[in-house]
């Protein structure tokens, strides 16, 4: 039987040292790849690139997609100049990573947009971001925890009858998180379907949900959380019948 390809949105690094010093290289953490080897898929690294038609045939080879995490997205994007807290914005990915979507959602195939890419889907329909929790008006939660990846510090509810809380068949998951940014408004054809404590959106969904946007990092769990990799073994299943 053949495996799901899926590809797994590339960023760079700029070599600091040894020789070579400022060498790009394209790379995704190893996790991602790990995470879909474990649940029957077969990963493809999409290295950034800006050539579309390139781009536009990353996706054709692929069955699914996910769209990892990394950058702040550019808050022109959604009508806003930048505000002194937000980190480094990379405008060029932002433009690759919603044509790898854009591409995707054309071709019909489903997509698992974590951390950064759960924003980015959210910007690719409309939405808007916090550019840091710091100018959410309300009381906000410690979300970027900054040490061990695999530990679980958050609490998230599941909306009832939502695509994710079927998938779990759970109301209530504990998460890791490392996002400073936060969903403001929802963009058009997406729902809100899991909440922090303190109201923070830690999951977008369409309706049928084969677009589904994660604010934290399962792919850091797949090993310590076997329950995590529920939203891989999903992205694969519907990526065989997509392939």
């Amino acid at each position: 039987m053949k495996k799901p390809i899926i590809g797994i949105s590339g960023s760079r690094i700029i070599k600091q040292q040894g020789p070579w010093p400022g060498y790009y290289r394209s790379y995704v953490n190893e996790d991602y790849v790990d995470s879909v080897i474990q649940n029957n898929g077969v990963p493809y690294i999409i290295p950034f690139n800006e050539d579309p038609e390139v781009t536009v045939m990353q996706v054709k080879n692929v069955d699914g997609l996910i769209l990892s995490g990394g950058h702040d997205i550019d808050p022109r994007l959604y009508g806003e100049e930048s505000l002194p807290k937000i980190d480094e914005i990379w405008p060029a990915r932002d433009s690759f990573d919603m044509l790898l979507l854009r591409e995707a959602e054309k071709q019909q195939k489903p997509v698992l947009g974590i951390c950064r890419g759960a924003q980015l889907i959210n910007v690719a329909h409309g939405g808007s971001l916090y550019q840091d929790f710091s100018y959410r008006e309300q009381l906000t939660l410690k979300h970027s925890q900054g040490h061990t990846p695999d530990l679980e510090t958050q609490s998230v509810v599941l909306e009832p009858k939502s695509y994710l809380a079927n998938l779990f068949g759970k109301k209530k998951l504990s998460v890791n998180t490392f996002h400073h940014q936060l969903i403001k408004e929802v963009g058009k054809g997406l729902n809100p379907v899991a909440h922090a404590k303190d109201g923070v959106i830690e999951a977008l969904e369409n309706n049928d949900g084969s677009l589904i946007g994660v604010q934290w990092h399962p792919e850091m769990l797949h090993r310590s959380d076997p329950e995590m990799n529920k939203l891989f073994i999903d992205l694969i299943k519907k990526s065989a019948k997509e392939g």
